[in-house]
Order: structure tokens, then C-alpha cells, then sequence
């Protein structure tokens, strides 16, 4: 029996040397997999490029990665909302979670908390930071090595 490996896989297991991890599409997801999975890139101390959409649970990257270890790209977006249960058990209704948007709130740093305070606080609505002003004042640009 054959199974197919993407190429990528194959480079990631036979090489010994820290993985990068670039961000470029992510729409969220569970909060507790992206705990996991951000406790995980600490732990080895990764880097995490933001070079495109990084939204809901995905910005939790901001309150358990050292913010040393991030930067974004002139691509990169963030958007932030309300937490909420999966659609999928409420059938299809969006049933906001405030013990669930507590628990985000409490991973953001002061610098993302500023800028979601400045803008009405988290709503149910996506609330949008593109490349500029506003976004370096929560994470660094990347060096232009990283583009």
C-alpha cells in the first residue's frame, strides 16, 4: 500500500532545524487548539510571521507567543470578535460566550486590549486592523528578509 506525504511534511521531520511559522490565511478555529498549538511554537521557541488574515482565535497568538518572536508583513490583517459557540450545536444561530470572550481578553496584552477598548470593545461583528499605525502599535513589522 502507498500513501502519499507532501513534500512539506518530508522536509519538516527530516530536518532538525526550527520551523518558521507564517501566517497567511487563518479564520480561527476552537480556542483550545489554538492554545495548544501557540504553547507548542513557544515552547520552541518559533517565530510566527503574520503575512495575511489572522482572525479570531487565531490572534491569540498575541497573548501566549512572545511578542518578541512575532511580526507581520505589509499583508498582514487582524480581526477580532466576540467569542461564540460552534454554530454547528446552536443550530446555526451565533450564541455568544461571555465566559468564552473573557478567557480571549485575558490572553491579549495591553497593546491589543488598548486598541479593541478604542474601538467598542469585542461585538459580535468582525473588527479589522490592517497594515499601519494602529497594527504596529500591537506587533512589530518584519524585517524585509521575511516578505
Amino acid at each position: 500500500m502507498r500513501f502519499w506525504v507532501p513534500a512539506t511534511i518530508l522536509i519538516a521531520l527530516s530536518s532538525p532545524a526550527r520551523a518558521d511559522l507564517r501566517i497567511t490565511r487563518d479564520h480561527g478555529g476552537y480556542v483550545e487548539e489554538y492554545k495548544a498549538k501557540y504553547q507548542r511554537i513557544r515552547a520552541r521557541g518559533e517565530r510566527v510571521i503574520i503575512d495575511g488574515i489572522c482572525n479570531s482565535a487565531c490572534t491569540l497568538v498575541f497573548g501566549i507567543v512572545p511578542m518578541n518572536k512575532i511580526c507581520v508583513t505589509p499583508r498582514a490583517s487582524l480581526g477580532f470578535h466576540q467569542a461564540y459557540y460552534d454554530k454547528a450545536f446552536t443550530f446555526g444561530i451565533k450564541v455568544t460566550s461571555n465566559e468564552g470572550t473573557s478567557d480571549l481578553m485575558s490572553y491579549y496584552p495591553q497593546p491589543v486590549k488598548a486598541w479593541i477598548s478604542r474601538n467598542g470593545g469585542l461585538t459580535t461583528e468582525m473588527k479589522k486592523i490592517t497594515n499601519g499605525r494602529d497594527l504596529w502599535q500591537i506587533v512589530d513589522p518584519c524585517p524585509e528578509e521575511f516578505f
